[in-house]
């Protein structure tokens, strides 16, 4: 048999990060820097009242405290302007950082202007180049909005979304494109429409006055193919930040699915500064869940790491017992729990590899593969389980205790690989 692959036979390595401007948002320590050489950053937006102060800090810090980086909040009347204020001050006596972007759309440069210490203390702004305004109010109110933007030094997201796309640009480009000798389809035409509208836009700004490293684009569709399509035209059309996000992703599997789907493809090709997961929540569902499929989605690719990595095996016929389901969710939950702590403990135990194998075909390997790792002997046996440390077996756990001497092992290796004693070696 020829093992003699050419090279060319492997898979290429995820492409570089395209090169943008970086965009830094939000003040001294708290900033957050967007583009340039940062790691991709994680957004999310709270579906409360902006005016209920109570629960929109509540959900802010809990958005923030599992891992988005900068949080979005609706600011649509007068009400919710006046309560932004009230909402950045309890938020930072609560300890949470994360940037706050507001989120505006046809009243946005009254509020601004009516509510000045909301302009403060907003980190960031996020206008629809569709609603900003209508026919000969809409450069009105668009300058408007960037010239609070200067004044207060802050950043803008031109968030275009072709759910309220410019209607008077798209039905100039399709009438001359229905002039045109060989006429594209309405889809394409929308597509380019989608994103003219934002770089016109952003070409608008900085004419205004509004400097390049405070300006982030989107252009947000709900299609998969379309989100793809119009994220690389607008990457190779300009060099500014780009925030991603499938709008309208849908509910639980589909949502996850669709988002990750399209983002991975743009992410895998070097698009990408800054994502959101637009997750519709279960009735009384958690807000969180957008945050964490964002981060598995980072961490999955390679593209950055937030907690160690649990392999577990799917299950088959040989593993009809619940016994391994058990403890690879017990295993999964302990490190979700305790990675706060050890984070601020043990640097760079969020690279930590565990495995959780429920039978004997692929279980050793797998547990050798991981930096610790449990292998259990399938249906219908006796619990006795090896665990094998960076490759090798370091014990055997039997009987019903498997989990808590398990869970004690991981802490253990952890503390010697990670711990002040491994660090000064």
């Amino acid at each position: 048999m020829n093992h003699d692959f050419p090279l060319e036979a492997f898979p290429a390595a995820p492409s570089p990060r395209r090169r943008t401007v970086g965009v830094r948002v939000g003040e001294g320590a708290r900033a957050v820097l967007v583009g340039s050489d940062a790691a991709i950053v994680i957004q999310s937006m709270t579906n409360t009242d902006t005016a209920d102060i109570e629960s929109t800090v509540a959900q802010v810090a809990a958005l923030a405290r599992a891992g988005s980086e900068i949080v979005r909040i609706t600011v649509d009347r007068p009400e919710a302007a006046a309560a932004v204020p009230r909402i950045k001050e309890k938020l930072l006596g609560l300890g949470v950082v994360a940037p706050l972007v507001g989120d505006f759309h046809y009243i946005g440069h009254k509020l601004l202007a009516d509510y000045p210490d909301c302009a403060k203390a907003l980190d960031k702004y996020r206008i629809n180049p569709g609603n900003v305004g209508f026919k000969d109010k809409r450069d009105t109110q668009f300058q408007s909005i960037v010239e609070q933007a200067i004044r207060h030094g802050k950043s803008v997201r031109i968030g275009a979304n072709w759910g309220s796309l410019d209607q008077e640009l798209l039905t100039s480009m399709m009438d001359k494109n229905a002039r045109s000798a060989k006429p594209l389809d309405a889809r394409a035409i929308t597509r380019e429409a989608l994103v003219c509208s934002a770089l016109w836009s952003a070409e608008r700004a900085e004419d205004i006055g509004l400097s390049r490293d405070r300006i982030i684009l989107s252009a947000k569709v709900s299609g998969v193919q379309d989100l793809i399509a119009v994220y690389r035209m607008l990457a190779a059309r300009t060099d500014h930040a780009l925030h991603l996000g499938l709008t309208e992703a849908g509910m639980g599997s589909k949502g996850v699915v669709a988002s990750s789907a399209a983002l991975g493809i743009l992410l895998q090709e070097g698009i990408g500064d800054t994502i959101r997961i637009s997750l519709t929540p279960e009735p009384g569902g958690d807000r969180t869940q957008e945050v964490f499929v964002a981060r598995e989605l980072l961490q999955s690719m390679g593209f950055r790491t937030f907690s160690p990595q649990v392999a577990a095996c799917p299950g088959c016929g040989r593993t009809t017992s619940t016994v391994f389901q058990e403890l690879a969710r017990d295993i999964q939950t302990y490190l979700r729990d305790e990675m706060p702590g050890w984070k601020a403990r043990y640097p760079g135990v969020e690279a930590l590899n565990v495995a959780v194998m429920g039978c004997i075909v692929n279980g050793p390997g797998e547990s050798k593969h991981a930096d610790i790792g449990i292998s259990l002997p399938g249906t219908g046996e006796t619990p006795v389980a090896p665990v094998f440390i960076d490759g090798k077996k370091a014990a055997t756990l039997r009987g019903s205790g498997i989990a808590d001497e398990f869970k004690g092992m991981v802490s253990e290796y952890i503390e010697r690989r990670f711990g002040s004693a491994a660090a000064a070696q």
